[in-house]
């Protein structure tokens, strides 16, 4: 990873604003700059200097993760806005923008307090504009990591039993990411049976499969840095002429809605090819949110696919697709797919089947 020509492309960023120096306080963010994987740690970027701000519990890692940058390391006895006022001073950059979305209020004002003669430039998604666009190594990452959760899903559907809960099956599923060499599971993992598939953001819980005959399984796994993140619905009993029809709908629709991804298409017509499909079969009330996001060092990123961006997508970027109906009291249903946007279309990285006669459980029917 060239950390270096990401930083300089901050830097243009930062010309375009009027913006002398920037604090980067975003966790996810001083990594993406840096190569740093601690915490509590800022990054102060001006056009010819650049320093890491941090304390003496990460000077070994930081020398290890970003030979060559420069740090100023603190002790307990001084907190970092002092640190960080010191260092400004010292540098007088004159303006300095921050990371509204990242720095508390408190923290603000703490700041400008000790450096009253800056200017502070609130922005918001400056290095999320850069993290959009993955490169080599990131895809590379990205790709390690929808591997590691396919294959641990794969285990899991093997070994579905009538009296598993939803919790043991989270906890499996991080249990076999973790012995295939992954560093863990990108976010909770969402596991539903029957009328719970209905929670789109439901928390695992004591029902177990044999208690209806469907259970959706939203999953992703951590490779390294970076993250991945597939649903599937498996069949575990009878499907019903209802089940069979839901997921024709919503596969119809995310099939739609990945012909339609390309660079220049915008993100709210691709959300619209999904959602159109979903609401001439009289679902669209039971389709609430978006068709997907962004994602990479985080799970959720930018770019978002839903009706009020009207951006264009562009090559680089990795989106999930992933639309759903849920009706209460009976179920939902969900696909999510990972797509890469290329220079002439679009590439679908994740490759676990998605035809419902391939998600269904034959040991248990």
């Amino acid at each position: 990873m060239d950390f270096a020509l990401r930083r300089d492309k901050l830097r243009k960023l930062l010309a375009k604003q009027g913006a002398a120096a920037m604090l980067v306080t975003a966790v996810k963010n001083v990594t993406y700059l840096t190569g740093f994987t601690g915490d509590s740690s800022w990054l102060l970027l001006t056009d010819k200097h650049e320093v890491m701000l941090s304390d003496s519990r990460y000077t070994i890692q930081l020398a290890e993760e970003c030979p060559g940058l420069e740090t100023e390391i603190r002790t307990s006895a001084k907190k970092i806005t002092n640190c960080t006022a010191m260092l400004v001073n010292k540098l007088k950059p004159g303006s300095i923008a921050i990371e509204a979305d990242s720095l508390s209020v408190e923290t603000w004002q703490t700041l400008k307090e000790y450096m009253p003669t800056v200017q502070f430039m609130p922005t918001s998604g400056l290095v999320g504009s850069l993290r959009e666009i993955k490169d080599s190594y990131e895809l590379a990452e990205i790709r390690q990591s929808i591997q590691l959760a396919e294959r641990a899903f794969e285990v899991i559907k093997a070994r579905l039993t009538p009296d598993q809960t939803e919790k043991q099956i989270a906890a499996d599923l991080e249990y076999q990411i973790r012995l295939f060499g992954g560093r863990g599971m990108a976010f909770a993992p969402i596991v539903g049976v029957g009328d719970r598939a209905a929670l789109p953001h439901g928390t695992p819980s004591e029902k177990r499969i044999g208690e209806a005959p469907f259970v959706l399984i939203d999953w992703g796994a951590r490779a390294n840095l970076y993250m991945s993140d597939l649903t599937r619905v498996l069949a575990t009993g009878r499907i019903s002429p209802k089940l069979e029809r839901i997921y024709g709908v919503v596969l119809k629709a995310q099939q739609q809605a990945i012909d339609a991804i390309r660079p220049g298409a915008l993100m709210n017509e691709i959300d619209a090819a999904a959602r159109s499909v979903i609401t001439e079969a009289r679902h669209g009330k039971h389709f609430g949110h978006g068709l997907g996001h962004g994602f990479g060092l985080e799970i959720h990123e930018s770019p978002n696919l839903s009706p009020t961006q009207e951006r264009p997508l562009e090559a680089g970027m990795v989106i999930t697709v992933e639309p759903g109906i849920y009706l209460p009291d009976w179920g939902g249903v969900r696909i999510e797919d990972d797509i890469l946007v290329t220079k002439d279309g679009h590439e679908v990285l994740t490759h676990s089947p998605r035809q419902l006669e391939d998600c269904v459980v034959d040991t248990l029917l």
